[in-house]
Parts: C-alpha cells; structure tokens; sequence
C-alpha cells in the first residue's frame, strides 16, 4: 500500500476527518499513514486521532507520527498539505491591522490583503517542502489544501514545476449539496459542473434527468426574501450563474460589499468573522485532547465529501470519478490567463488526476476572476523578484482594498504588516 503523508497534521479536526473518509474505503484500510506537525502536542492528538478513528472503521493503517519531515516524506506517493504558517496569532494580524486602517475582511486567506500576506508567509515553507519532496518522494502527487489556493498551487508550479500538484477545496461539493437541499432535490444523480478560480467558480451545469436545477432556485430565492439578503443570491441575481464559495468568503472578493455600512447591515456580513472560526478551531483541538485523554469517541462526520481520499483511491484502485481541482491553465479556460491557477472539474482515475477542458466561461465571471489572478499574479512576481512594490500592488489591484482605502493608506498598511509577521516572511520583502 502507498504512503500518505500528512503535513501539518495538528490541524487535528480536518485530519479527522480525512483520515475517517480513507478509512472508510475498504481497499485503503492498510494504508500507511505518517503524520508530521512541528508542535509536539498537536503531533500527539494527530496521532491518537488517527489511531482512534482506524480502531472505530475496522481499519488497520501503519500510523507514524514524526517531527521530522524527512521522515514522513521518504518515499510517500501522496503528500497532503495542510499547513497554516503562523497559526492563529497571524491570522488575526491579517484581519486586524487592515481593519484598523479601514478595510475590512470576513476571511481573509483567499485574496486580497489578507490572501496576500497568508501567501508570503507560506511560500517560503512550500519551496523548502517541494525541495524536499523532490529529494524524497519526486513521484508522490502533492494535495494541497493550504490557502491561498490558487496562489500555493501557482507558486508550486513556479519553484517546482516536476512536481505533480493539484489543490482540493470542497467548495464546490458543499454549494451543489446545500443549493439542493434548498430546492428538495437529492444531491446523488445530479450533474453538475463549475469552473473559474478557487473561492469564485461559477456553477455552469447543474441538472437532473436532463433538467436544470436552475429555475427551481429562482423559485426557492423568489419565495423566501430573507435569502435576497445573502451576498452569493445577489452575485447570482447580477451575474446569472451561482457562485461556489459561501456569501462571507465572497463579500470579501469585490468592491459591493464591504466599504459600505449599509451594504454590511443589508446582506448581513459579519466582518472579520475568521476571528470567530479561528477560536473555534482551537476549542475542537481543546475537546479532541480531552477526548482522547478519557477515552472518549471523537466526533466523525459521515460520508467522504472531501477530495483527497478520493483521488487516493481512485489512484490506488482505478476507480473512476470526477472532482474539483486547482490546477495550472493549460488550454482549461481559453479567457483566463494561460499559466494562472484556475478550478475546474479534473477525472481521477489510476493515471492520475485529468484536468477538463472548459473552453471559454461566461464572460461577466471571467471579468471578476480576472481581477482576482491579478492579485495572484502580481503576489507570485513579489516573491519571485523580490520587489516589496508588488506586494503594495498587489493589494492595490484588490477591489476590496482600493475601494476601501487610497494607495497612500494601502502603502501605510503594507509597512505595517510587513513589520508585524517579522522573518515570517522571507527577508527582501521586509
């Protein structure tokens, strides 16, 4: 069996959660598992977890847990990466110190000022991984879920372009899932499609038997005037195809939103709402160390919705399925740049993963996306030359922040961040 090996394993409810969806697959039940954190605690819950939830599915893994990379990349043929560097404490500099001067975020680790100093904080751990992985395991497919998705997987594809990547996000799944159990329609038999960046895909094909799904929607929004209030039904109601990420991700990707008090109220947008979640993620940490120690069940969700052990076990048993990747355009959207970071639908099967082409999207999306791999684009030519005048415009080209604040103050905020993550981020940039 293959070697799976999980990078920032102390990420302890999401690695749960992958670990029970790979456990669940009877022809993945011995697979060899090494997990690797650098926080030694963490490291331990990961491995209790793991161990717990393989004895609860009838599975019988090799665990390894380890805080030495090395160890846990030697010959692995799937590396999942789900690192966020800096943790908490840097998470709420991203949202705080913008907000102080004025912009305001509900995320923040997408795009915008928030994406942009997630990424530089991350590139420079990406470059040492994928050298590593290069030296230990050149063949493995590298799963990335860290965000910034579409910048991570682009800047993969800059420093180690040999290495096989694809980024998961479920973004997708879960907004075709919740979207049909609004309508009262079974998600099992639908098609459906999307296509465009991460965090801001547009739902292209969606039907059942032949039907759209569509205008049972419009019928599900027309009867219900609080769902007027959400951000993604008025993106939809201007744009006329459905957006794939939640409204408080995509307040935050345009210029509508979230430089206007009333607009806040209107759509009820819950500015720096990370802040919240971030908490939150600790105290399922807090109560999983605590389970573990009483012998507690942790809780498991059904289902594999996530994408990794899917493609794991479409690889290993040749099953054949389709997903959402985030892979390099090459000929996947024709009015995208060639060469960004785009999602699209990708067939797994025992080859690997197979990207679909799209041919064009509609061309309203492809205006939003547009501005978002500007973003990308400009944060990626920062790190590669250097130039701490791109990270200023990159934010610039945000619509966030240059609807929110003047070049003047998005310079000003740059300093300050910059000051504030330190040697986070790597030296010619502070």
């Amino acid at each position: 069996m293959p070697i799976v090996a999980f990078i920032g394993a102390g990420s302890v409810v999401f690695t749960r959660q992958l670990l029970a969806d790979l456990f669940r697959f009877p022809e993945l039940a011995r697979l060899e598992i090494r997990l690797h954190d650098v926080d030694p605690e963490r490291l331990a819950v990961a491995e209790g977890t793991a161990r717990q939830v393989a004895e609860r599915l009838g599975a019988r893994p090799t665990v390894v847990a380890t805080l030495d990379r090395s160890v846990a990349l030697d010959g692995a043929g799937f590396v999942v990466d789900m690192v966020q560097i800096g943790g908490v404490a840097a998470t709420r500099l991203d949202l705080e110190i913008p907000a102080r001067h004025g912009l305001l975020q509900t995320i923040g680790d997408t795009t915008g000022v928030g994406g942009v100093f997630r990424a530089l904080r991350t590139f420079p751990f990406l470059t040492v991984l994928l050298e590593d992985m290069r030296r230990l395991c050149p063949g493995a497919l590298f799963l990335n879920y860290t965000n910034p998705m579409a910048m991570n997987v682009w800047w993969a594809s800059v420093v180690a372009p040999e290495i096989r990547t694809v980024g998961l996000c479920h973004s997708v799944y879960w907004t075709v899932h919740d979207l049909c159990e609004l309508i009262g329609v079974p998600v099992e038999g639908t098609h459906y499609r999307a296509a465009g960046v991460n965090h801001q895909a547009w739902l292209l094909e969606w039907t059942r038997d032949g039907e759209s799904l569509y205008p049972r929607l419009d019928a599900a929004i027309a009867a219900d005037p609080g769902l007027e209030r959400r951000v993604r039904a008025e993106m939809y109601r201007r744009l006329g195809f459905y957006p794939t990420e939640t409204s408080e991700h995509s307040s935050e990707y345009l210029d509508w939103f979230l430089r206007s008090p009333e607009q806040i109220e209107r759509f009820r947008i819950e500015p720096l709402q990370y802040l919240g979640i971030s908490e939150e993620n600790v105290a399922g940490f807090e109560h999983a160390k605590r389970a573990l120690a009483t012998g507690e069940p942790l809780e498991l969700e059904e289902g594999a919705a996530e994408y990794a052990p899917q493609v794991i076990h479409s690889i290993v048993t040749g099953t054949v399925r389709e997903i959402h990747g985030n892979v390099v355009n090459r000929g996947l959207i024709d009015n995208l740049p060639q060469g960004a970071v785009v999602e699209v639908p990708c067939r797994v099967d025992a080859d690997g993963v197979h990207p679909v082409p799209m041919g064009s999207i509609p061309t309203q999306g492809a205006a939003l996306n547009r501005a978002y791999l500007s973003v990308a684009e400009l944060t990626i030519e920062a790190a590669r030359t250097g130039s701490r005048d791109r990270v200023r415009q990159a934010v610039l080209a945000d619509p966030n922040a240059s609807s929110s604040l003047t070049p003047e103050r998005i310079w000003a905020l740059c300093d300050e961040l910059t000051a504030a993550h330190g040697d986070r981020i790597q030296p010619d940039l502070r």
